[in-house]
Parts: structure tokens; C-alpha cells; sequence
């Protein structure tokens, strides 16, 4: 519930989720939030099991792993203001840092990572 608050806060410079078991569903809950926030410039989401990006095989359906990755960073090149983002913890794996590491170029104010 509180992912569909957090697109109202319009205020909201500094958000930390640390350790809060989020895991892959409640990250894509929260990217849309997250990209709607024009004002937020620190995440933390570190120990939250997000995981990785899906590798489009049934297996990660049946099993309940959406793409928790692939769905935060897909948003994460719109919150313009963002200057710290803590991901640790979160096996996001190889894939996800690839995709990372093609959203940062959007990041201009990320400073901290």
C-alpha cells in the first residue's frame, strides 16, 4: 500500500526501504512510484531479494519471480533528481547490472551508487 502513496509525495527528497523484504513483486509496485517522483534524490533499497531480470523462460513465471530488476530500472531513468541509489543485496545479477549500467546514462544527478 504504501507504493501507491509515494507518487503523491511530491516533496519526498529521501526514501530508505533498507531491509524491508520488498522482494521482485514489490519492486515492480514501486517502479512506477518511483518514476513518478520528481523530487527524490536518495533510494535505498538495499536487502530487499528484488532478484534478477527475467530471462523470459516459463520457470520464472511459475515460480513467481517477475523481472524485480528489470521493472525498478526500467523507471529509474525518469526520477531526474536521484542522486544516491543503494542497491546492495539484491541479486539483481548479471543482467541486471547490464541493464543498470544502460540506465545510468539518463541518471544525470546520480552521483552515489
Amino acid at each position: 500500500k504504501l507504493a501507491g502513496g509515494l507518487g503523491k509525495c511530491t516533496a519526498l527528497a529521501h526514501l530508505d526501504l533498507g531491509a524491508n523484504e520488498i522482494g521482485p513483486q514489490g519492486a515492480g509496485r514501486l517502479a512506477a512510484e518511483l518514476g513518478a517522483n520528481t523530487a527524490l534524490a536518495h533510494v535505498d533499497l538495499s536487502f530487499n531479494e528484488i532478484g534478477p531480470v527475467s530471462s523470459g523462460e516459463p520457470w520464472d513465471y511459475f515460480f513467481g519471480e517477475p523481472a524485480g530488476a528489470e521493472l525498478l530500472l526500467g523507471e529509474l531513468g525518469k526520477c531526474k533528481a536521484l542522486t544516491h541509489l543503494n542497491l546492495n543485496s539484491n541479486r539483481i545479477g548479471e543482467e541486471g547490472a547490464e541493464l543498470l549500467a544502460g540506465v545510468l546514462g539518463e541518471c544525470k544527478a546520480l552521483a552515489h551508487l
